[in-house]
Formats: C-alpha cells, structure tokens, sequence
C-alpha cells in the first residue's frame, strides 16, 4: 500500500518535470495560443494545443478501451452536473487567464523562470481556489450547484452514440477517432505548423502525459485498502492543496498533484538554468500587479467551478469525452476571446 502511494507521487513528479520542461521550450499555454490565433494572426501555438488535445484522447481512449483505467471514477464522468456552473466557471477562468496574460500552468512554468509576477498569481489562485473550494464562498458555489444541476443518461459522446444502439466498444472509437483525428487535420492544415518540429513533439508530448496521468493513477495507484483518486494533469485544486500542504504539511498527505505542481516548477527552473533563460521580472507598475491578482482570482474561482482549468478541462477532461468537460471549454474559449477582443478586451498597459 505504502509503495504502490510512494509509487504515484514519484511518477507525478517525474510527469511534472517533463511538462515543466516541455512548457518552457515550447510556450505551451492556451492564452498564448489564443492570443497568436486571435488578436496577432499566429496559428502556431493553437494548432500545438489541438494536437496536444488529440493526442490526450487518443491515447487515454486506448487505455479505457483496453480496460487498463476505469475514467468513470474521475470527477470528470458524473451522472449528476451542473452545466450552468461549469460554463460560468471557464467564463470567469477564460477571462481571469487574459488578465493574468496566462493560467495556473504557464504561471508555474514562468515562476521557475524567475518571473515573481508570476507568484503572486500563484498565490492568489491558490487562495481564491482554497475560499472557493471549502472557504467563505464554499457554500454560495454548492449552494448553485445544487439549484441547477441535473442528472443525465448520457454524460459522455461514447454514451450519447450508444443511446442509438451502437455497442460500448464501437461508440468509443468512433467518438474518439472523430474529434482526434478532426483536430489532427486543422492542427497539420497549417504550413507555419507543420515547419515547426519541436511544437509538433510539444503538442503529442503533452497529450501522451495526460493519458501518463491516469495510467499512474487509475493503474498503477490502483489498490482496494488504500485508493488514490483517479485523475491526472489539472492544477487549480492541487496549486491550492500544495501552498496548504507548504503551510501546514503536518498532518497532510502529498498527493500526485501536489508533485506534479512541485515537479512543473523545478522542470522549469532547472530547463530555465540550463539554458540560460533565467533572469528576475517584476512588474511594471501597481496598476499591473491589481490586473495581475484579480485575473488570478478569477482563475482560482472559475477554475473551482469549471472543475477545472486549461489544463484540467481543456485536455485532461476532454480526454474522457464528458460532455460536462466540452461544456467548461466552450465556457473558457469564450471568456478568453471576450478579454482578447470586443467591448470588454483588457486593454495592454501603457509602458511608463
């Protein structure tokens, strides 16, 4: 018991070390991606997300198929939803990110850099996910949750295409093939895309750690006496567990999203030494650092709500198809392009 819990926390660590890397080198992060695609005409980056998101449902699929990790015991394929909530939560999520110029992922990743924006919005998305989660607007969120939830037959594509009579096994691999290989296709359908070798292995890179996650969790953490919640990369909650866990490590337990935060940030701070891309940033003024803690504020309550982030919904729960997942990205896509463009872009700072 004690080896199989020791087991899973190295490996998220190990897994975090890589994406530390990886999101480093590559500038893997959706704002960037929808910032290039956009407000700047740059499709680069947003096709190394399609793929990465690809690759994530590809290979997570493979591994539900063949029976190796059961999806349905992550937070992630609920009978019972409310689609209200995960919208509104990618709303504030998607805009809290423009205001913060990246998520909970990207900010560990440029912490590691030496970029000390970066960690107040750590700090704030950690504090702002922690009041949501069991704090001061706990009860308001479950509160909500509670009045528009419903309970659903179908809460995933494969389960929506078995509801015409199509077997367990066929409904996968058509749904999965379908938005995979759909994704695939606009990911390669770019010439720039396609000159840029080291975004393509980012992008399958980051999808192959996705499924990584739930092989460690749902396989590999699998044990009847002590079970480890099956998940894999997400980084609201486990930002918010790892500075409690900082705080008041007596008594806690580590977890493999706590490693996995831990292992993103040294990924990239020794990615960031060896490399020669280390260097201290600040902020440019207080009016910056305000913009900065209430986007990650936002973040950190929308991404509670959403049950989860860029990240978390926008590869690791599309990974298993929920629509619950589809419904908290098209919620985080919107309130991304709504701080990109329109009447309610953030505005960029004037340089003093």
């Amino acid at each position: 018991m004690e080896s199989s819990a020791q087991l899973v926390i190295l490996a998220g660590l190990a897994i975090g070390l890589v994406y530390g890397a990886v999101g480093l080198l590559s500038g893997f992060c959706l704002m960037s991606s929808m910032r290039g695609f956009v407000a700047e005409g740059d499709g680069r980056l947003v096709r190394t997300y399609a793929l990465a998101i690809a690759a994530a449902i590809a290979a997570s699929q493979f591994l539900a198929g063949n029976g190796v990790v059961d999806l349905g015991r992550s937070i992630y394929l609920q009978q019972s939803f409310s689609a209200p909530v995960l919208f509104l939560g990618g709303l504030l999520f998607g805009y809290g990110m423009v205001l913060s110029n990246g998520c909970g992922s990207r900010a560990l990743v440029l912490l590691g850099r030496g970029n000390l924006r970066s960690f107040v919005v750590v700090i704030v998305l950690a504090i702002a996910a922690q009041m949501t989660l069991k704090g001061l607007i706990a009860p308001a969120r479950v509160a909500l949750v509670q009045a528009t939830q419903a309970t659903v037959s179908a809460n995933s594509f494969p389960s929506l295409l078995a509801t015409f009579g199509l077997g367990e096994g066929i409904s996968r691999v058509l749904a999965s093939a379908a938005i995979a290989v759909a994704l695939i296709l606009f990911a390669f359908a770019h010439p720039a895309f396609r000159r840029s070798p080291g975004q393509i292995v980012a992008g399958i890179v980051v999808g192959l750690l996705v499924a990584g996650g739930w092989f460690v969790t749902g396989y590999l953490g699998a044990d009847d006496f002590n079970p480890v919640p099956v998940t894999s990369l997400t980084f609201i909650a486990p930002i918010a567990d790892a500075l409690q866990y900082a705080m008041l490590s007596t008594g806690l337990t580590l977890n493999f999203g706590i490693a996995t935060v831990g292992g993103v940030f040294a990924g990239s701070l020794v990615t960031a030494l060896a490399t020669g891309r280390f260097h201290l940033e600040g902020y440019s003024s207080p009016r910056h650092m305000l913009r900065s803690a209430s986007g990650a504020a936002l973040m950190g309550i929308g991404g509670v709500m959403a049950f989860g982030c860029s990240i978390g919904q926008g590869l690791t729960g599309v990974s298993t198809l929920a629509l619950g997942s589809f419904i908290a990205v098209a919620g985080i896509l919107l309130g991304t392009t709504v701080g990109l463009r329109g009447s309610l872009r953030v505005q960029p700072l004037a340089v003093a």
